[in-house]
């Protein structure tokens, strides 16, 4: 019986990772591979957190901003009446 070519593609892979597993500049290659991709994982989740701080850094600002216009008001309206009861 002849080998399908899915099983002769699969054999003919599987030897080659042999191969590159024996190979110390494929495994370093390899190597550098997983930790260029922990990198980047890593990276992802601290922007989706830089992402994240940004917004509530925002909802922040607008509530400041929302105590200052607050604020300024107040002595504007007060500005009528005296200070002092020295009359």
């Amino acid at each position: 019986m002849s080998k399908s070519p899915l099983s002769q593609l699969a054999s003919i892979s599987e030897g080659m990772i042999g191969k590159a597993a024996n190979n110390p500049t494929a495994a370093r290659l390899l190597q550098t591979g997983q930790q260029l991709i922990d990198r980047t994982d890593d990276l992802t989740k601290r922007v989706r957190g830089l992402e994240a701080m940004e917004k509530r850094i925002v909802e922040l600002e607008e509530r400041v901003d929302k105590l200052e216009k607050k604020r300024a008001r107040k002595p504007a309206a007060s500005k009528g009446e005296p200070a002092s009861g020295d009359a």
